[in-house]
């Protein structure tokens, strides 16, 4: 008789419903799907599924929850099912998707995407989801929060414009946009208020962290925040290019033999907040630090496109904060010249 050595439900999370896909793996490494349901995306829901769950599986063998990294709509069910002590795994939906494209599926529905993602559970060797940091996870929200009013800002200041720019401008139109973009700035101010007074109750080392993280070239508070916030603190980044793949900022190229030969560019598979809170501290480090001023020459003359230049600083910045921040060290300017320096001198006394 075959023995159960794994047990996974995959779960595909919509705004209102969690449909569901119960799967085993048996000692010969043969997968099976053997019940799925509709719950509600909801605390009742989330407790009838745990009982629906208890019902089908092996008692004998824990049952690991995999969902997909979908906005926040899996975040209410990932809280309920680690407050219960069970196994959660997200995954980004890039993996997932790219994994579907080897079962042949032809009809991508609610219940062939569970079905997917109980696969992918039962094969993968998957790491546990921990909640995020408390501190992590307002400072995550404070900075989104931010991103959405400077992006209405944004916007209201076109509208501004565009309406200035008209021949005969409505003068109470021209008002209440200006209102709108006083009301905005406001409430950044109000936020930007908020992170300084949370960080101020951060313990000591982690104050000391973003202190060292700010000291690298075009990179300012809410930059270091933001990857802090977004990342939760490189909990789960095991390297460099997992942060660049969860960043999205990874490179993409597809080409085979002689004739196909596609353009490499970045995957924009990953967290936007991310790339977003990248893009000006790379220019302020291009313009300031004549070490990534240097890189940026470089990689200018040598396929003369300054955007695909500008992002490979990105992705070094954002490496070099993961480096920093894990090695508890100071961003330091003159290191390359002291490196040469001394280097001479050594070949100096050699001579």
């Amino acid at each position: 008789m075959k023995k159960i050595v794994k047990q996974v439900l995959g779960i595909d999370v919509a705004q209102k419903e969690l449909v569901v896909c119960l799967g085993r793996m048996y000692d010969d490494w043969t997968p099976e799907l053997y019940g799925s349901k509709i719950f509600a995306n909801t605390a009742k829901g989330f407790a009838e599924c745990a009982k629906w769950v208890i019902k089908l599986s092996d008692s004998c063998v824990p049952v690991r929850y995999v969902m997909e990294a979908t906005g926040v709509y899996h975040e209410s069910l990932a809280y309920y099912l680690h407050g219960q002590k069970q196994e959660v795994s997200i995954i980004l939906p890039s993996k997932i998707s790219n994994y579907a494209r080897t079962l042949n599926v032809k009809t991508v529905t609610d219940k062939t995407a569970c079905e997917a993602i109980a696969l992918f559970g039962l094969e993968r060797k998957l790491e546990n989801w921990t909640k995020p940091n408390e501190l992590f996870k307002k400072l995550r929200q404070l900075t989104r929060e931010r991103e959405q009013l400077i992006a209405a800002r944004t916007v209201a200041k076109n509208q501004l414009h565009a309406e200035l720019a008209e021949a005969e401008p409505l003068q109470n139109s021209v008002n209440r946009i200006k209102k709108q973009i006083l009301f905005f700035s406001r409430q950044e101010l109000e936020i930007k208020t908020e992170i300084i007074e949370l960080i101020k109750t951060a313990p000591v080392e982690l104050k000391e962290s973003i202190q060292s993280i700010c000291s690298i070239s075009g990179v300012g508070l809410l930059t270091a925040v933001t990857v802090l916030g977004e990342t939760n603190g490189f909990e789960l980044i095991r390297n460099k290019r997992q942060l660049t793949s969860y960043a999205g900022l990874d490179v993409k190229e597809k080409q085979s033999g002689t004739s196909v030969k596609g353009k490499a560019r970045i995957s924009k598979r990953g967290n936007k907040y991310l790339r977003k809170a990248m893009y000006m501290p790379a220019l302020a480090a291009i313009r300031h630090d004549e070490r990534f001023k240097a890189i940026f020459s470089r990689l200018v003359a040598k396929h003369g496109i300054k955007m695909k230049a500008a992002v490979a600083i990105q992705r070094k910045l954002l490496e070099m904060i993961f480096i920093i921040y894990k090695s508890k060290t100071v961003y330091d300017k003159e290191y390359f010249k002291k490196l040469e320096s001394s280097q001479d001198y050594s070949l100096n006394r050699l001579a």
